[in-house]
C-alpha cells in the first residue's frame, strides 16, 4: 500500500468534526483571551514609554532657553525664557506635571511655533503611515517574490542575478538610492512629478478628513489629485520598497532554504504532492517569522523615515521631529518618542497576536 492510500485511510477513519458553531467557540474564547492577555500588557509598556521620553530629553546636553533666546542673549534673559518654560522646577515636580498631562492628552506646545504637539501629530503622522504602509507592501512583495526564488532556484541564473542585485540594494543608503531614483526617474525621465511633497505645487489640497491623502481626496470626489498625489508616492514609495524588499528577500530566502529541507517538506515530495503545493506550505511554515519581521521593520521605519521625509518634502512627522531634535524643541521630541513607541508597541501586539492565530505551533494556554 503506497502513502497516500494509507493517509487516505486515515483521514477516512478520524471521527468526524462536531458542527462548525461548536467547533468554532473554544477556538474564538481562545482567540479573545489571548487578545485580552495581550492588552493588559499595554498599560505598563506605555508607562515605560512615557518615562523614557522624559528621561531621554533630560539627558539631551544642552539647554532649550539658551537656542530659544539666541547666541547673544544675557544670562537674565535666558533664565527669564526657563522660568517661563518651567523648566527651572524641580525633577519630579515635572516629571508628574508631563505624566498627568500626556494621560489627559496633553503633549505640550512647542517652545518654537507655539502649535499643539498633539495637533501636530494628528495632521502629520497619517502621511507617514501612508508611506511607511505602502513601502512595507511593496517591500513584502519583492521581498517574498526574490526570496522564494532564490530559496528554490538556488542555482538558477535568476535566482543568482536576484542574489546579486539585492546585495547592491542591501548596500545602498536609503537616501542614496532615493537621490538616484529622482535623478533618473524625474530628472532624466520625466515619468514621474517633481519631488515636492505629497501634491504638485498647484495643486489645491482637500479638508483633511482622516489625515490619509489617499482616502481624503476619494472621499471629496477628487479624481486629479488623487491620482497626482498617487504619482507622488510613488518615487518613495519604491524607494522604501527596493530598499528594505532586499533586507526581506535575504531573511526569506534563509527562512525557505531550511523549510525546504524539512522532513515534512520532504515527506510531502515522497506522497506525490506537485511542487507549488510543497512550496507554498514551506511559505506557510515560515509566514510567522515573516511576519514578525515585518513588524520590527515598521517599528524602525516609524523614527528612521524622517531622513526620506525630508528628502522628498513630505511633511510628516519625521521631518517635523528632525527640526525639532536640531532646535532642542523638548515638547516635539517627546511628542513623537511617544507616538512612534506607542505604534511600535502596537505593532507587535498585533503581529504578536496575528503569528500565534495563524501558526497552531506557538499556541499556549497560559
Amino acid at each position: 500500500m503506497t502513502s497516500v492510500d494509507g493517509l487516505r485511510e486515515q483521514v477516512a477513519a478520524a471521527p468526524p468534526q462536531t458542527s462548525g458553531q461548536q467547533a468554532r467557540t473554544p477556538r474564538s474564547r481562545w482567540a479573545l483571551r489571548l487578545i485580552v492577555r495581550r492588552l493588559l500588557i499595554l498599560p505598563p509598556s506605555l508607562f515605560i514609554l512615557v518615562t523614557l521620553s522624559f528621561g531621554l530629553i533630560e539627558l539631551i546636553p544642552g539647554n532649550p532657553a539658551v537656542a530659544i533666546a539666541g547666541s547673544g542673549a544675557t544670562h537674565a534673559e535666558v533664565q527669564r525664557i526657563s522660568t517661563q518654560l518651567g523648566l527651572d522646577r524641580p525633577l519630579a515636580e515635572r516629571y508628574l506635571d508631563y505624566l498627568g498631562d500626556t494621560v489627559r492628552g496633553d503633549l505640550g506646545k512647542s517652545y518654537f511655533s507655539g502649535q499643539s504637539v498633539a495637533t501636530e501629530l494628528r495632521h502629520r503622522m497619517p502621511a507617514t503611515l501612508e508611506l511607511i504602509v505602502l513601502g512595507l507592501a511593496l517591500a513584502s512583495g519583492i521581498g517574498l517574490g526574490l526570496g522564494t526564488l532564490m530559496a528554490y532556484r538556488a542555482r538558477g541564473f535568476a535566482a543568482r542575478l536576484s542574489n546579486w542585485l539585492t546585495s547592491v540594494l542591501q548596500s545602498a543608503p536609503d537616501f542614496l538610492l532615493g537621490l538616484l531614483l529622482i535623478y533618473l526617474v524625474f530628472f532624466k525621465l520625466g515619468w514621474v512629478p517633481s519631488p515636492v511633497g505629497q501634491l504638485g505645487l498647484a495643486d489645491e489640497s482637500v479638508a483633511p478628513k482622516t489625515g490619509f491623502m489617499l482616502v481624503d481626496t476619494l472621499l471629496a470626489g477628487r479624481a486629479g489629485l488623487f491620482a497626482s498625489h498617487v504619482q507622488h508616492l510613488v518615487l518613495p514609495v519604491v524607494t522604501l520598497g527596493l530598499v528594505y524588499g532586499a533586507f526581506m528577500a535575504r531573511l526569506t530566502e534563509s527562512l525557505l532554504s531550511k523549510a525546504l529541507r524539512a522532513p515534512q517538506v520532504e515527506f510531502a515530495r515522497a506522497c506525490g504532492l506537485r511542487e507549488r503545493d510543497v512550496l507554498r506550505y514551506a511559505v506557510l511554515d515560515v509566514r510567522g517569522a515573516l511576519l514578525t519581521y515585518v513588524a520590527i521593520l515598521f517599528g524602525t521605519l516609524i523614527g528612521g523615515a524622517s531622513i526620506l521625509d525630508r528628502l522628498f518634502s513630505w511633511q510628516g512627522a519625521g521631518a517635523w521631529a528632525l527640526d525639532g531634535i536640531l532646535k532642542l524643541d523638548a515638547p516635539v521630541i517627546q511628542g513623537f518618542i511617544l507616538a512612534a513607541g506607542a505604534l511600535t508597541i502596537l505593532a507587535y501586539l498585533a503581529c504578536d497576536v496575528a503569528s500565534t492565530l495563524l501558526d497552531p505551533r506557538v499556541r499556549d494556554d497560559r
